[in-house]
């Protein structure tokens, strides 16, 4: 049996882990800061093992700039206090979201400056006001050594372990880079990323963030490092705060915007959206072109930022109490309304989950107007106290679907009822079941529900279920918003209508691959040749169908699209079983006497075969010809690799990863998506990756394809 752990000796450790760190701080930088990887990740995660298996050998190699120690530290107790060595002031908001808030603000500099009409333009520069937490970096010989929080301006708050988590920010700086620099700049969450987490915390029934900002700051403000890392962050530097040796010694800068390309220069992530503007006109342009782009940009701002360009006139208009006289904050309009929820009503998504929507007032919101906004789950909606007739807080931010984010509850008018989940399925009628733990209802009725057809039948028609050949989402899209197909059996039913159908589809995908004039030139003999392949292309999808009316009972059973039964599971019921209407009638207690089958799997087999609408498909489905070999049950034999966890990983020589999980699981081993101290066997091939990496890090053996076969024979 081959082995795949063999490392080679390090000659010499010191050298090795410098060279590392080097190229895992640039690899770190294409990828976090400019969006252009550099290597695929599992090289990026190799590298980074090989540091870390260094320095777990070596500890008095780890430096404080190590990409290892971006995650590190045991949870603080609290925060320590850190006072700023330039303090971090506050700007001057300008709420007036119409051009007259960019006038006034260059009529002011103007005035400060002495400047009549007859002087050229006030040369300025126009930034992203970011919504998020502002943030100082403190850099020392090149390696950061402090991150706090703006506090009062005076004083902030320790939370350097947090941000060493941020990719973006570099741990150390090139050489050029002054011996002392504090970089002032914004700590966001992305759009996206922010929405997955709040899936995830919903799934885990925990409490969901109101907006990325709230998202951000809670991060920032874990006292374990660890758990802000799992909340992904993200860096805009904009400014400078205390350096030494001070500018007439050091980097020599003359405008705002020469500093923020040098920062740039020394790997800090800068906004693509800053610009350079004369006067006003071109300060009003600005504020309108970037709120168009709000809507679409991956983060959320609130306004823009203007700042006199030159920075010897910045230090000659000076400031007012505690805000600079050379900026503003010119803010856009709220994202945020108030409205009157009106109904709340049940949407049921492709998968059968159940989600309340809030039916509103129409009101005006993120550039649209709003009618609906999603309440997520009953869990979400009851955390909130959303009822009928409350005044709801309406969030709308980019492409994010509206939500509401909470209520006045010192507004409801009287007592209304809390708002109760169906016990049927809106759509269909089937029954609606929230499984323990889970926070979603679900409807049952997947293969006769009307809002899971489409997922119903792309599920069906799969590779690794009965499998037809050509059958894509674009096509069963069509097909069923034609109402061809309804209900599974339908495929089995197409005649000559189906055949008219599917020929005018593809005829349709085959034209719009030609331009208006291409189409225009057509010659009659080049329709009938178009013509022509689509009767083909239509044929061979129906061929394919009636082709999948042949398959085997485990493919059968996983196409129905049962919750929780997976390829696996469903081997295991066939095996067990012998015949589907065994399963079909099998009791729970019946059930979990199956391998693989615990308590939830079983009681959802029960439940979709408790649905009379879901035996009918089955029946109908048998009735249209769809066949599979069935017989006795399997004798209850202990298989040779019974209780042994596989992962694939990698591009093995000869066998494809769904053959060698067949070969696996026929003989009673189990194949697992990831590793872990459970899994028994890592098989890798070519590429293998972060897997193959975990697997040596935690002892576990590692098979090519070679020992793989052999493991298999020896038990043959």
């Amino acid at each position: 049996m081959k082995n795949l752990l063999s490392e080679p000796a390090q000659p010499d450790h010191a050298s090795v882990a410098a060279q590392l760190r080097h190229t895992l701080h640039a690899h770190a930088h294409r990828y976090y800061v400019l969006d252009d990887p550099s290597v695929p990740d599992a090289e990026y995660d190799r590298l980074f093992q090989a540091l870390q298996a260094i320095e777990a050998q070596h500890p008095e190699l780890v430096t404080p700039d190590s990409p290892t120690q971006r995650v590190g530290g045991r949870a603080l107790d609290a925060f320590t206090s850190v006072r700023h060595a330039v303090p971090m002031l506050s700007i001057r908001t300008e709420t007036d979201t119409q051009a007259t808030g960019a006038q006034n603000f260059d009529a002011r500099v103007r005035r400060e400056l002495g400047l009549d009409d007859s002087a050229p333009p006030v040369d300025y520069v126009a930034e992203p006001k970011f919504d998020g937490l502002a943030m100082s970096l403190r850099y020392e010989r090149g390696v950061l050594v402090q991150a706090a929080t703006r506090g009062d301006g005076e004083m902030g708050e320790d939370v350097t372990q947090n941000i060493r988590t941020i990719g973006q920010i570099p741990l150390r700086l090139p050489a050029s880079a002054p011996d002392v620099l504090e970089v002032r700049g914004e700590v966001y969450m992305r759009r996206d990323d922010f929405e997955a987490l709040n899936e995830k915390q919903r799934e885990r029934g925990q409490k969901t963030f109101v907006n990325t900002r709230n998202a951000a700051a809670g991060a920032v403000r874990q006292l374990d490092p660890a758990i802000a890392a799992q909340r992904p962050l993200s860096f805009f530097a904009y400014g400078l705060g205390e350096i030494t040796p001070p500018e007439a010694s050091g980097p020599v800068f003359a405008t705002h915007f020469e500093m923020l390309k040098t920062l740039e220069s020394w790997g800090f992530p800068v906004s693509s959206l800053v610009k350079v503007a004369q006067g006003a006109t071109e300060l009003i342009a600005y504020y309108q072109a970037v709120g168009q782009q709000r809507d679409s940009l991956g983060f959320d701002i609130d306004g823009v930022v203007y700042k006199v360009n030159s920075l010897a006139l910045q230090r000659r208009m000076g400031f007012l109490t505690r805000e600079p006289r050379w900026a503003v904050a010119h803010k856009f309009p709220a994202q945020e309304q108030f409205t009157t929820v009106l109904g709340i009503d049940v949407q049921v998504g492709r998968t059968g989950k159940l989600t309340p929507v809030a039916r509103l007032k129409p009101v005006f919101v993120g550039g649209v107007t709003v009618t609906n906004a999603t309440l997520h789950n009953l869990f979400e909606l009851r955390r909130k106290r959303v009822r009928v007739g409350d005044t709801a807080i309406v969030r709308r931010a980019g492409d994010v679907i509206p939500e509401v984010v909470g209520i006045v509850q010192t507004l409801r008018p009287h007592y209304v009822p809390n708002f109760l989940m169906p016990r049927q399925c809106p759509i269909c009628g089937s029954a609606v079941v929230r499984e323990k733990l889970e926070v979603n209802h679900r409807c049952t009725g997947g293969l006769f529900c009307a809002a899971q057809r489409k997922q119903a039948v792309l599920h069906f028609a799969q590779r690794r279920a009965v499998e037809i050949e050509g059958f894509g989402e674009k096509l069963v899209d069509q097909l069923i918003d034609r109402n061809v197909v309804k209900v599974l059996p339908d495929l089995y039913r197409l005649g000559l209508r189906a055949q008219a159908e599917l020929q005018s589809l593809t005829l349709d995908a085959l034209a719009e691959k030609l331009t208006d004039e291409e189409k225009a030139a057509l010659a009659k003999e080049t329709l009938i040749a178009l013509d022509r392949m689509a009767t083909v292309s239509a044929q061979k999808v129906l061929d394919a169908i009636e082709k999948s009316k042949h398959t085997t009972l485990p493919r059968f059973l996983f196409g129905l699209g049962i919750r929780h039964v997976g390829e696996a599971t469903a081997k295991e019921l066939a095996r067990h079983f012998g015949q589907l209407d065994a399963i079909m009638d099998a009791t729970v207690e019946q059930l979990l006497e199956v391998s693989d089958v615990g308590p939830i799997v079983a009681l959802s087999l029960r439940t979709f075969f408790d649905q009379a609408h879901n035996r009918e498909v089955v029946e109908q489905l048998r009735a249209c010809g769809v066949t599979w070999q069935e017989g006795p049950p399997a004798p209850v034999a202990p298989k040779p690799l019974t209780g042994k966890t596989f992962v694939i990983t990698g591009t093995l020589p000869t066998l494809g990863r769904d053959e060698a999980k067949d070969l696996i699981e026929a003989a009673g081993g189990k194949v697992a998506g990831s590793v872990s101290k459970k899994t028994t066997f890592v098989v890798a091939g070519a590429e293998a990756g972060s897997k193959l990496d975990k697997a040596q890090a935690l002892g576990i053996a590692v098979l090519d394809e070679a020992g793989l076969k052999e493991l298999l024979n020896e038990h043959s």
